[in-house]
């Protein structure tokens, strides 16, 4: 009969998944000898089906079908009475385990931790606020009406209907103006947008900035907390030293530098020899910003200050290229694992 070959192929099967045990190497050598894809005997007798007479081929048809269904049956079986008898001879049981993967926190949110912990010890609170902001927020009430050319430095990302995108995390430091009592101490971290990106810029970066408003507040105030600042998160070696400088929002206005971090004043390509790294921007909030936000600046005045968390962490971990903070290289975060 068509049939024999089909009965042979099952006894042999079966005596071969009952020799091959619940070893699971053997149990595999099973399936590929009778059921692979390429060699299996089932192929063999698939490609027989082709060659019978057309009367022989329903009988012989239906009786393939029942051993393929016998042979997946009794090999998923086996594997699975091989899994729950324990490991097969095959399994070195004395090889060491494999180490789980671990995350870690991105340099970006080291820094930010840092210095939100140094403000903290100085009696300051974090404020955070909107990335989607208005025109007055962003840019009239920091004394940048409609045409003032800071606005261009800018590159703002605008939305659709008149919203944008923030270009700088002052924004904030007007809401705690507006809506905190008298004296104010913030500290603002956060994400902002500018249409730049090339080898030190990139779209989306992270901007710190502090803020102090109240009776008395001097600039001799702002360069005490700087100095404290930059000495407790780089190093009590550190000079600073202030700048003359514009912005819109404070009067008077300074560019803040530090000594070179890497070779500590004595020049290098990082700070292209001339010892010194520019790290802040600060100033005295401008009487005008004071008075846009109903605080009278014959009764109070404040200081405020904004840097890069993105160049502060450059800086900090040493790093040669501002875009390997954005790469996602999993080979610059296992360098931080464990840090917290």
């Amino acid at each position: 009969m068509a049939t024999d070959p089909l009965e042979r192929a099952r006894e042999e099967f079966l005596a071969a998944l009952a020799e091959a045990g619940r070893d699971a190497a053997r149990i595999e050598a099973v399936r590929v000898r009778f059921a692979g894809r390429r060699s299996g005997l089932l192929r063999d007798l698939e490609e027989a089906l082709k060659t019978l007479p057309r009367e022989a081929k329903p009988a012989y048809g239906k009786a393939l079908n029942e051993l393929k269904r016998l042979v997946e049956e009794r090999l998923a079986a086996a594997h699975d009475g091989a899994a729950a008898g324990g490991p097969s001879r095959s399994l070195d049981v004395t090889l060491p385990g494999r180490r789980p993967v671990t995350g870690a926190l991105h340099p970006v949110t080291l820094v930010r931790r840092e210095i939100e912990e140094i403000f903290l010890r100085m009696g300051y609170s974090v404020a955070d606020g909107p990335e989607v902001e208005d025109d007055w927020h962003n840019f009239g009430a920091l004394n940048m009406p409609p045409d003032h050319p800071a606005r261009d430095t800018q590159d703002t990302f605008f939305l659709a209907g008149g919203p944008l995108l923030r270009t700088h995390t002052s924004p904030v430091q007007i809401r705690s103006m507006e809506t905190m009592p008298l004296p104010i101490r913030v500290i603002i971290p956060g994400r902002v947008y500018r249409r730049d990106s090339d080898l030190r810029h990139s779209p989306m970066f992270h901007q710190v900035e502090g803020l102090v408003v109240g009776e008395g507040v001097t600039f001799g105030n702002l360069k005490a907390t700087l100095e404290a600042f930059v000495h407790v998160l780089f190093d009590p070696r550190l000079a600073v030293r202030f700048r003359p400088s514009f912005f819109p929002f404070t009067e008077p206005s300074a560019e803040v530098d530090i000594t070179c971090v890497l070779c500590l004043g004595r020049g290098c390509p990082m700070c292209s020899g001339s010892g010194w790294i520019e790290i802040l921007g600060a100033g005295m909030v401008d009487p005008r910003v004071l008075r846009a936000c109903k605080i009278d600046p014959e009764r109070a005045s404040g200081f405020a200050f904004g840097c890069g968390l993105d160049r502060v962490a450059l800086l900090k971990y040493r790093l040669p290229d501002l875009r390997l903070l954005f790469s996602g290289d999993e080979r610059l975060l296992r360098q931080f694992e464990g840090a917290r």
